[in-house]
């Protein structure tokens, strides 16, 4: 009887061209994906080239009062790369705190607005993500990417003739360098670094509003903290790396030519905000009914900041902006004098973290299970007061909402955001509706 034929070798060469094909498959959709994101970037940016200079700006000032400054337009889109950078290196932001509302203020007055954020998990992705779909709301265009990505942000300088780059991304916080120091080290180093090393290569070179912080002050003891006070004392690692920032700027500037322009943040809070800040988690613990800890210096002294709402820090920002000057250089060479500017932008008002907490107690109608506790050797400093008058001087900056007005505005978001019903408006329905049964049973 003859033996059966042997098939074996046919069916392992079905299989390994069946595993060809699916490769081969795999890697034509993998090209195909890339090819398709590229020519959707290539698209979008040029549609939002055209439209700026078919649509200038709707303003080309900022108000001060009765201060007056001369102001320069912009008229074409801003790369954004924004707002707190957290755990590996390169996290970029535009759909954060300060950066959504910069660019919303920028896209309401006529300019063209470019974000960059890649939506790590420093904190709550979803509270991102519904900044993005803002943002999307009022036609603000975010790439989803990496700032050391350099081959990304070139690609980006090839296709858009930036005039300003905003940079407010940084590993923020100053606790949290105690956990992992490094972040800060490869997120406001390197990440700056990198940024303008593409910037200086630029043909023309943007002018670059970059984010310092009113950390870089340290164990300064003059007071209000002014431009000219001592920053060589910084008492956290993400102070340092905000000063290391500051001359770095410094050096760009002096070798290439780039116009710069820093901005010492002074604890800014308010709607759409983070959620690692003090008045975020406090509003938080005390609607769930949970402790927070209330810090007293080592002297038993009331530990004091000087808060500042975002939309004054908005102004500031769009001030530093329209005052900024053109940057000298060209591919790499310098070619005269640049400008090199930093400023305070604060609310110039100090007010104890333990006013802030009586505040929220009255918004929320709930009482603070309050743990008071001295300052733990973390890096925070006591006390921070701003002296803004450089910036006033400069752009007209001028801060006009004192916190107890700010609160009621974040309280307000805060509550419609997560659907939460205060004791207060519970008790104001009650009393509504109890009116309401006395008048029909009258």
């Amino acid at each position: 009887m003859a033996s059966p034929p042997d098939t074996s070798k046919t069916i392992k060469l079905e299989r390994y061209n069946s595993y060809l094909r699916r490769v081969n498959s795999t890697k034509l959709l993998n090209a195909s994906s890339k090819l398709l994101f590229r020519a959707t970037l290539l698209v979008a940016l040029v549609l939002i080239f055209f439209f700026t200079i078919n649509y200038p700006p709707l303003s080309d000032h900022m108000g001060g009062g009765a201060h007056h400054v001369h102001t320069t337009p912009i008229s074409s889109p801003l790369l954004f790369t924004v707002e707190e950078w957290a755990g590996p290196p390169g996290r970029s932001r535009c759909c954060r705190f300060v950066g959504t509302h910069c660019s919303l203020a920028l896209k309401k007055r006529g300019d063209g607005v470019l974000g960059l954020d890649n939506f790590n998990s420093y904190y709550d992705p979803s509270l991102k993500r519904a900044r993005q779909a803002l943002l999307k709301r009022h036609e603000v265009f975010v790439v989803e990417g990496d700032l050391n990505d350099e081959p990304l942000l070139t690609k980006l300088f090839d296709v858009v003739p930036f005039t300003h780059i905003l940079h407010l991304a940084a590993q923020a916080g100053v606790r949290y360098a105690m956990q992992n120091p490094q972040s800060y080290v490869s997120s406001n180093i390197a990440g700056f670094v990198n940024l303008l090393e593409v910037a200086k290569r630029a043909n023309p070179q943007p002018s670059i509003v970059w984010a310092s912080s009113s950390s870089v002050y340290g164990l300064n003891t003059e007071n209000p903290f002014s431009e000219l006070h001592r920053t060589d004392q910084p008492a956290s690692l993400y102070a340092a790396t905000k000063k290391a920032g500051e001359e770095i700027a410094h050096t760009y500037n002096h070798i290439y030519g780039l116009a710069l322009t820093g901005l010492r943040f002074f604890t800014v809070y308010g709607p759409w905000g983070r959620p690692d800040m003090a008045y975020f988690f406090f509003t938080k613990d005390i609607l769930q009914g949970k402790p927070i800890d209330v810090y007293k210096t080592v002297d038993d002294k009331e530990v004091a900041r000087d808060f500042t709402y975002i939309d004054d820090v908005v102004k500031g920002c769009l001030g530093a902006l329209d005052t900024a000057e053109k940057s000298t250089g060209s591919g790499g060479k310098k070619k005269g004098p640049a400008q090199l500017r930093i400023y305070n932008l604060g609310n110039t008002s100090p007010v104890p973290v333990g006013k802030l907490v009586s505040i929220l107690e009255g918004l929320l109608g709930t009482k603070a299970k309050k743990h008071v506790i001295k300052m733990p050797r973390n890096g925070d400093v006591p006390y921070t007061h701003a002296n803004v008058s450089l910036a006033y001087k400069d752009f007209g900056y001028k801060p006009t909402t004192d916190l107890a007005s700010g609160l009621r505005k974040f309280v307000k978001w805060y509550v419609s955001y997560y659907g939460i019903e205060t004791r207060v408006k519970r008790e104001m329905d009650i009393n509504k509706k109890s009116s309401q049964q006395t008048e029909e049973s009258g």
